[in-house]
């Protein structure tokens, strides 16, 4: 398995299978945290989703991959009032999720953006 692949299997199924071991057997036992939001760790993790799974809904879109870097386009809903446009960035080490970046804002649908195009799309 490449790291993309990793990388969209554990969100897959964290996330979208909502599956809570799945922060266990693909996110490192010292997991390094950049969003200001959680703690390092994948139990910092566990805490803050578990309460959320049931009502989260995760989208996966584009993703690219630059070596130990997989950064991932998507779209939640559940996690706050909006739906949300994220890029997640990642750092993939010996086989496990070792580092995580994020970027975060809240979706204007296409009818109210400059462009009228959509902020996310699963079909690229």
């Amino acid at each position: 398995m490449n790291n993309t692949e990793l990388v969209r299997t554990a969100l897959t199924e964290a996330f979208i299978k909502k599956d809570i071991t799945a922060f266990d057997r693909y996110f490192s036992d010292d997991y390094i945290q950049h969003n200001p939001m959680l703690g390092n760790g994948r139990e910092a993790l566990k805490a803050m989703f578990a309460p959320m799974l049931p009502n989260l809904t995760v989208e996966l879109g584009v993703s690219t991959e630059n070596g130990d870097i997989v950064m991932v386009h998507g779209r939640i809903t559940g996690f706050g009032p909006k739906p949300m446009i994220l890029v997640d960035i990642f750092r993939v080490k010996d086989g496990k999720l070792a580092e995580h970046w994020d970027v975060l804002q809240e979706e204007v649908p296409a009818g109210q953006t400059a462009s009228k195009n959509a902020m996310f799309s699963v079909n690229l």
